[in-house]
């Protein structure tokens, strides 16, 4: 077995009466994000690195928006699932790192729980956990306000080499 990079993206258009969640984290903005689970679109594209890491596909073959079992899904139930299928085969997760993109809100004071909160569910130590957020400085639909998207990249390890 040898360590695997895989990298994930999502992307989820602004709703109204929606919660807006982010790394499991609930953030005060007039809009959630539109979707079958809460949306997460952090928690989803880490999901997604992992998967891709291990070649099993995408959140979508596991947990389809067509099946009412995962109708307002926490996204980190979903990821903690994930981790768990990875355990399964033998890996484990060496880090991640995920740049959100959206004009708004504000997230920077928000990243330190959305780490923990990701760490926790992944089961490594906060300082393996990156998140980072940037704006599209107004340029096409994520610059107009229109929702978030998120890239992930995820290093997968064998269970016996996985840092303490």
């Amino acid at each position: 077995m040898i360590p695997r990079i895989g990298l994930g993206f999502d992307v989820h258009p602004f709703a109204h009466e929606r919660a807006l969640v982010l790394g499991g984290q609930a953030i005060p903005h007039a809009q959630g994000l539109a979707g079958h689970s809460d949306a997460d679109a952090l928690t989803h594209a880490i999901a997604d690195a992992l998967l891709g890491a291990l070649a099993l596909g995408d959140l979508g073959a596991h947990f389809p928006d067509t099946d009412p079992r995962w109708k307002g899904a926490k996204s980190l139930a979903l990821l903690a699932e994930v981790v768990a299928l990875a355990k399964d085969r033998g890996y484990g997760v060496g880090n991640v790192d995920a740049t959100i993109v959206t004009e708004a809100p504000k997230l920077a004071p928000h990243v330190p729980a959305m780490r923990a909160n990701l760490a926790d569910t992944l089961g490594i130590p906060l300082e393996r956990v990156s998140v980072k957020a940037t704006r599209p400085e107004k340029l096409g639909s994520l610059g107009r306000g229109e929702g978030v998207a998120v890239h992930a990249i995820a290093l997968m390890v064998p269970l016996n080499e996985v840092p303490g």
